[in-house]
């Protein structure tokens, strides 16, 4: 049976399926999240394209309508309301299709190679042509597709998939053309990995200044 075709989802809506099924994976001791958890994951600085500025108001709004199409479950266990996601089982999906899903999500259009790193917290996947199995599935599901895969511009080495739930994504320029072939050209994976190992480093450091403040507080510095 077929899931029925949902309306289109606002880039926070997205945003916070995204956050939810990130948090899931990487934080599961605070999962399900509260609103306050939800708010800084949406607005946090890293590991986001674009990086947004939700107020709570907006981001209470898109947890409503999103539990108006169960996309979220609401759970009140603890003194505040937690949230949580049901992408697999609305949109009838594996695990490995929704990581892909939310880490387009939450980083916007990347290739192959990028999600297969960016997503390595949610699902690890063997290699890039796993990954590329699961895309091709996504925009080939008999229920509509949910990825499409974009027109290689001038410049580029390799194509970008981006989602389908918020409409026809817009084939998003990138920021500097890239370097022609040859033993110094980087690639766009080459890149990701960069990307994701600055992104854990400041992910580390932030803990850390966490861990500091905590233990001045405790010894009244």
């Amino acid at each position: 049976m077929s899931s029925p075709a949902l309306p289109l989802l606002s880039l926070l809506e997205t945003r916070v399926v995204g956050v939810l099924v990130e948090k899931q994976h990487t934080v599961p001791d605070t999962y399900p999240l509260t609103l306050n958890a939800l708010v800084a994951g949406c607005n946090q600085k890293t590991s986001r394209s674009p990086v947004l500025e939700a107020s709570e108001a907006e981001v209470q709004a898109a947890l409503d309508h999103l539990k108006s199409l169960s996309l979220v479950v609401e759970s009140s266990g603890g003194r505040v309301m937690r949230y949580a996601h049901n992408a697999g089982r609305v949109l009838q999906l594996p695990v490995q299709s929704v990581a892909l899903l939310a880490t387009l999500f939450n980083r916007g259009p990347q290739t192959a190679g990028e999600l297969r790193i960016n997503s390595e917290r949610l699902h690890p996947f063997g290699d890039i042509s796993a990954v590329e199995a699961f895309l091709a599935e996504l925009a080939e599901r008999a229920a509509g597709a949910l990825v499409r895969e974009l027109p290689r511009r001038a410049g580029e080495r390799e194509t970008r998939w981006a989602h389908l739930l918020s409409g026809e994504p817009e084939n998003v320029p990138l920021a500097a053309p890239l370097a022609p072939g040859g033993a110094d050209a980087v690639s766009i994976g080459e890149i990701a990995a960069i990307k994701a190992h600055v992104d854990r480093l400041e992910a580390q450091v932030a803990e850390l200044r966490a861990t500091v403040d905590a233990l001045r507080r405790d010894l009244g510095a």
